[in-house]
This record gives structure tokens, C-alpha cells and sequence, in this order.
């Protein structure tokens, strides 16, 4: 492995993400958190955006951000097809990169590790960090996608310096599959200030505690058919309010429509961000996330970071997340998700109780700040004890 980084200040490299301020996905929220604080901390930080339009329409091309917090932001060119934007876009990153002089590269995701080995035959300092084993998304990507996404992992595997994981579950698999030690170092949240209802309602005529929030990507992995089945089957005024846009799952997007046909109280809002996000996680009754499969959910830490009750699949990736603050239910049984959401809108002080507690807990447990630390000290060369 490549010696120890002894300088003070480091100038690092951030590849694998869409755009760093679009929030298109977990892995943008991660690239530009961490990245804003390494910048407020004295480090020069260079971010690798992929050209394109934002995965859910080029309405969303302009950030939200009123500033860029120092980021230096490069944008690189790639083809404009499903299952080669990311490799076209990873194999010029990483050869650019690897000629500018940094100290330390930030592979984010299995698939454009696929050229980790660049920056590393040229001695440059590599972390990776998986964000989940995306090779598993067969309802997402293609054979050959996927092939490529494995062959990441592999990469990463022999080159990286220092791999980080999110879940000890992933941390598991790569000790028992590869031999090889990682780092566990999960997501971070943000403590927010809630919002009353006022943009969510005149869009979409919601009110505080009035609808259920299911926010991912529209992606099969996150299972929202089977919050769509369970609430079909349910007798409430409460609506079913299904946030987020489609990342290459235009398919799965119509499906999901068509199992909603004739129920005007499922919503779809399509991507959100800014004051719509924040008030939708701020006046939910609870927030669903039945996912089949994740790395580190992060907007189940978002919805706890603002005070919701949560109600999850029962995966460790989702149950290690929410521990004794929210309610769990058998993956993929929609028998069992129809009674545990009845069970809950029926009883309204369970939900309250969740409500009182998840906020400080997960707000206390993860926070960015350390996630940087330690990010940083992986940075440097030394080692954690998280092994």
C-alpha cells in the first residue's frame, strides 16, 4: 500500500457522484457533506461532476445552493447512454485526476472504482468508499452493467488503500468474500428546523399528519410496490405520498402509477428538494421506506432527524439504522406491512411516542463531523479502530 500522507493540508479529489450539489441520489448528499467541511477545515477539494442532466430532468440542472462553500467543481464530459454515462465518465475522471497533483482520490461507489488502478499506478494516495453493493440492483441495471459494477468492487478489492463501508453488513460480506479489512464508518445526518406546511400544500393539498412520506428513487429495490399494495388495502383519510424521482426506471415508474390507478390518495410528487423536502419529512404522520435492498439509507436518517416515526423493512442495513425508534416489518410481506401501518394509524400515541425520541437519537449518533474526522485520518494514513 501506498506510505503514509504526512502533509498538513491535503488536496484531494472526489469521483463517483452525478453532480455534487443536485442531490440526486445518497451518494451526492454524502460527496457534498463531507467535501464542504473538508474545504472549512483548509483542505482543497476538487469535486468530478458528470455531465448530463439531472436524473430527473434538466429543471433540476441549476443547483439549489446559494454557494459552493469553496468547492472547486470540474465538470466531466460523457456519453449520454444508460450503462455508459458512469463508465465513460469514471475512466476520464480518473485519468485527469490522476495528473493533477493530488495528494488523496475519493472513489464513491463500486462502479467507478473500476478505474481506481489509475491514480494508483501513479502512487497517488485511493479511499473508496461503497456505498452499497450495487451489482445486487438487478431490477435497475443490465447484465452488463452490473458485470461492470462487480468488476469495480474488485478493483477496489486490490487498489484501494483504505475501503470504507456503511453497514456492518457490507463490512461483512467483503471480509468474507475477499479476506479484506474495511473501514465502517457510516453517514452522517443534519439537525434541521422544521417547517410548517405551506409549499406542500398548496401543491399538493397536504397538511401536517395527514399523509404517510415514502422518499426514495422511484428504483424496484426500494420497494414502493409494496407500500402502494399495503395502502390500497387500507380505510383511512390519510394519503400515501410516494417522493422522489426515477433513475433510470422509467419502467418501474409506470408500474408503480398503474398499481395506483383509482386511488386519488396516492401522490406522487416526483423529485423534491429544498423547502419541499424539508417540509414533507416536517408535518408527515410517519414516514415508510420498505426497501428490499441498501447500503445506508440516508433519508431514513433525514426523516428521523426530523422527528418522525418511522416504519421500515426489517434488513439490517434498515434496522440498525432506527434500532429501538421505529417499527419493522417482514421485506417484501405486504400482508404484514398492510397491519403495521393500520396498526399504527390506528394508534396515533404510538406514533407520537416514536415521534419524541427519533430526533435526538439518531441526531446524537451520526453526525458529519465525524464522519470527517475519521475520513480524514484515512486520508493521512492512519488507521482506525473500526476494523
Amino acid at each position: 500500500m501506498f506510505n503514509r500522507v504526512t502533509e498538513e493540508k491535503l488536496k484531494i479529489a472526489e469521483i463517483g457522484h452525478k453532480r455534487i450539489f443536485g442531490r440526486e441520489g445518497g451518494v451526492e448528499v454524502v460527496v457534498e457533506e463531507i467535501s464542504k467541511r473538508l474545504v472549512a477545515k483548509g483542505y482543497k477539494v476538487d469535486v468530478y461532476d458528470r455531465s448530463g442532466n439531472h436524473v430527473s430532468g434538466a429543471e433540476f440542472n441549476k443547483s439549489a445552493e446559494k454557494e459552493d462553500y469553496g468547492i472547486n467543481i470540474i465538470t466531466i464530459p460523457t456519453i449520454q447512454k444508460r450503462g455508459f454515462a458512469a463508465l465513460v465518465y469514471s475512466l476520464i475522471a480518473s485519468v485527469y485526476a490522476s495528473c493533477k497533483g493530488y495528494d488523496v482520490i475519493h472513489y464513491h461507489s463500486e462502479g467507478p472504482c473500476a478505474f481506481l488502478w489509475i491514480p494508483s499506478l501513479f502512487g497517488i494516495r485511493t479511499v473508496a468508499t461503497i456505498h452499497g453493493l450495487d451489482w445486487q440492483r438487478t431490477g435497475k441495471w443490465g447484465s452488463f452493467a452490473s458485470r461492470f459494477i462487480k468488476f469495480g468492487e474488485k478493483v477496489a478489492v486490490k487498489y484501494a488503500d483504505e475501503i470504507i463501508v456503511l453497514s456492518k453488513q457490507v463490512q461483512d460480506y467483503f471480509m468474507t468474500t475477499y479476506n479484506r479489512k474495511t473501514n465502517f464508518i457510516p453517514n452522517g445526518v443534519n439537525r434541521p428546523d422544521p417547517l410548517i406546511a405551506n409549499r406542500i400544500t398548496e401543491k399538493w393539498g397536504l397538511e401536517r399528519d395527514k399523509y404517510i412520506l415514502c422518499l426514495s428513487r422511484l428504483t424496484p429495490e426500494k420497494g414502493l410496490h409494496y407500500a402502494i399494495k399495503a395502502f390500497r388495502n387500507i380505510k383511512t383519510d390519510k394519503k400515501l405520498v410516494i417522493a422522489g424521482g426515477a433513475s433510470d426506471s422509467d419502467e418501474y415508474v409506470q408500474r408503480l402509477k398503474k398499481l395506483s390507478q383509482n386511488d386519488d390518495r396516492i401522490i406522487f410528487t416526483g423529485f423534491v428538494r429544498g423547502d419541499d423536502l424539508a417540509e414533507l419529512y416536517s408535518n408527515a404522520y410517519l414516514y415508510c421506506l420498505p426497501s428490499d435492498l441498501e447500503g445506508m439509507p440516508l433519508s431514513l436518517l433525514e426523516a428521523m432527524s426530523y422527528g418522525n416515526c418511522c416504519l421500515v423493512s426489517d434488513i439490517p442495513e434498515c434496522t440498525s439504522v432506527i434500532a429501538e425508534n421505529g417499527r419493522t416489518f417482514a421485506q417484501g410481506n405486504v400482508e404484514e406491512l398492510q397491519k403495521a401501518l393500520e396498526n399504527l394509524i390506528n394508534h396515533p400515541e404510538i406514533v407520537d411516542d416514536y415521534k419524541k425520541k427519533s430526533a435526538n437519537y439518531i441526531c446524537e449518533k451520526y453526525k458529519w463531523d465525524d464522519v470527517v474526522d475519521k475520513t480524514i485520518r484515512l486520508y493521512k494514513g492512519e488507521t482506525l479502530n473500526v476494523h
